[in-house]
């Protein structure tokens, strides 16, 4: 596998308009195909996300959610996790 491919988790925290836009339920349907695991849910004025896969379908993923229509992502700030082994799914949390 190549560095490009490994497995990365990351955090990541989406400021702009990314509440009562369907933001959390888009990226859990964004994210099943891409085969990329973790959660998602809204904290005080921002999005709140820890996402696990390969570096280049979280880019996709993050790609996806910015050309989402409603959805208006100003900035997000990411950071990089150690990957949480036997994780399964993607789920939207309160």
């Amino acid at each position: 596998m190549s560095e490009k491919e490994r497995t990365v988790r990351q955090h990541i925290c989406f400021y702009g308009q990314v509440q009562g836009v369907g933001f959390r339920f888009r990226a859990a349907q964004m994210a099943e195909p891409l085969e990329l695991t973790g959660w998602v849910r809204n904290v005080d004025d921002y999005v709140e996300m820890e996402v696990q896969g390969r570096e280049s379908d979280i880019g996709r993923l993050l790609a996806k959610l910015q050309d989402s229509r409603w959805i208006v992502i100003d900035r997000y700030e990411a950071s990089e996790m150690k990957p949480e082994k036997n994780e399964r799914g993607f789920r939207v949390t309160w």
